[in-house]
């Protein structure tokens, strides 16, 4: 173990921490992050429309008419269907920010070479008829949503490296100092817009003539497919678990740093459950956002609630018991970094291992209760992360009192796993402030 602390402080934490300041994995993070609140608001909608009470459908009909499910769902739509067309501005945005230009521009650029890499064209099948037709003109919100983000991400990080490179080639428009700033910014803009626009349409004039047809295609082949099924499969999930721990073990953020990666992957599943939920079709995926966040990180990253319970009710020592009671709180509502740095587990040759090993044990027995059926999936309800146990399982699965045993399954098991590892921790602690008191006795 002495060697393996070794190896994080020596060789990994310095390649740990480089990764951690990349600005291209922390603007993708901080991007995405401005679709959550939104998603939350949808979710909500989503809730609403689904609420497991028999009859309420019928009451809602009565009181609303027969339409009342499509018009409450409008904010979800709203959205969900928006996820990919906000990314992309707000990933641009925050990597211009890290390169100490005007971010809105960047922001404003990013969106429009978006857009343009999207045909505006939709199926549509008129009444009667038995082929659908394709209709010129109209944006396809499902190129917006989750099916665009991979696209976002790509355009948003492109847009804003052809702008920077072209500010510090200085190729500008300069204006007078007595030119408002504003119109300064929007000046300085041009060139690089130009540039950005230019080479968005000409590959997407190229790509219109080959099978890709479209720059959403060719992205979704080479990036989107190969990293779907990482995201998507149980061994894929583990091996970022295993990053995300390993990461937080060496006191550094891991979920922020894999996440920025993962994210989108389990934000598009997200979305896929979310309209098969709202179809009533079988949902398609396991590994969802909200899997992980709400079945896996129970009391927060490497699931500390257990631990957490540990220390409030079978603790000797009073360090371990000032901890559990001070953790409680933050606990309930998944923050987690009172224990995490109090207990502590960072650099803990001891508690490393159980941080470790437990969120691996939770990946692997929640899929199997939800593939096997026993529990019920994601149902693509982005609830806020904060949410206590037991509500938030019950939520997550669309209200299925399945989802609330899982978690609290996943507690107990999380509690065993703690367990003996923490009881050698405690003992250490009575140890070492019977010790002092021995010591300040004699003196």
């Amino acid at each position: 173990m002495n060697k393996f602390l070794s190896f994080l402080e020596n060789h990994f934490m310095p390649f740990a921490a480089k990764l951690a300041g990349q600005r291209h994995l922390g603007a993708l993070k901080d991007g995405i992050i401005l679709t959550m609140p939104l998603i939350i608001i949808g979710s909500f909608f989503l809730i609403l429309g689904f609420i497991p009470i028999p009859g309420y459908a019928d009451f809602m009909a009565g009181l609303f008419g027969d339409q009342w499910l499509a018009k409450l769902l409008y904010p979800t739509g709203a959205t969900f269907d928006m996820m990919g067309l906000i990314a992309a501005f707000g990933i641009a945005y925050r990597l211009a920010e890290r390169y100490n230009l005007d971010a809105l521009t960047a922001g404003a650029i990013s969106l429009c070479a978006f857009l343009l890499a999207t045909p505006f064209q939709v199926m549509f099948t008129p009444e009667g008829a038995a082929e659908a037709v394709a209709v010129g003109g109209a944006i396809p919100t499902a190129l917006m949503g989750s099916k665009g983000l991979f696209v976002a991400m790509v355009i948003a990080m492109f847009s804003t490296e052809v702008y920077n490179w072209v500010v510090k080639k200085n190729i500008v428009i300069k204006m007078p100092d007595s030119v408002p700033p504003a119109v300064l910014k929007s000046f300085v803009a041009l060139i690089p817009g130009f540039f950005v626009i230019t080479i968005v349409w000409l590959v997407r004039l190229i790509l219109e003539n080959t099978s890709f047809e479209s720059i959403h295609n060719v992205i979704g082949v080479l990036l989107g497919g190969p990293l779907s099924v990482l995201g998507g499969s149980l061994i894929g999930s583990i091996i970022a678990y295993m990053l995300i721990m390993l990461l937080w073990s060496a006191g550094l953020h891991g979920t922020n740093i894999v996440g920025g990666v993962m994210s989108p992957i389990w934000l598009s599943n997200t979305d896929a459950n979310r309209i098969a939920f709202q179809a009533g079709e079988e949902l398609p995926n396991i590994f969802t956002s909200q899997f992980f966040e709400v079945f896996v990180n129970i009391g927060g990253t490497g699931a500390t609630f257990g631990l957490m319970i540990l220390m409030l009710f079978w603790a000797r020592s009073k360090q371990m018991k000032e901890l559990g009671k001070l953790s409680a709180g933050p606990g309930t509502f998944m923050i987690n970094e009172p224990i995490i740095f109090g207990t502590p587990i960072v650099m803990n040759p001891l508690l490393i291992v159980p941080f470790f090993l437990t969120p691996i044990v939770l990946i692997i027995v929640t899929y199997f209760a939800m593939s096997t059926g026993l529990v019920a999936k994601p149902a693509g309800i982005a609830i806020p992360w904060t949410t206590p146990p037991l509500i938030g399982g019950y939520l997550a699965t669309g209200g299925k009192i399945s989802g609330a045993v899982m978690q609290a399954v996943n507690i107990a098991i999380a509690f065993a796993v703690y367990m003996p590892f923490f009881k050698m921790w405690d003992k250490m602690k009575v140890r070492e402030e019977n010790g002092s008191t021995t010591e300040q006795q004699a003196s």
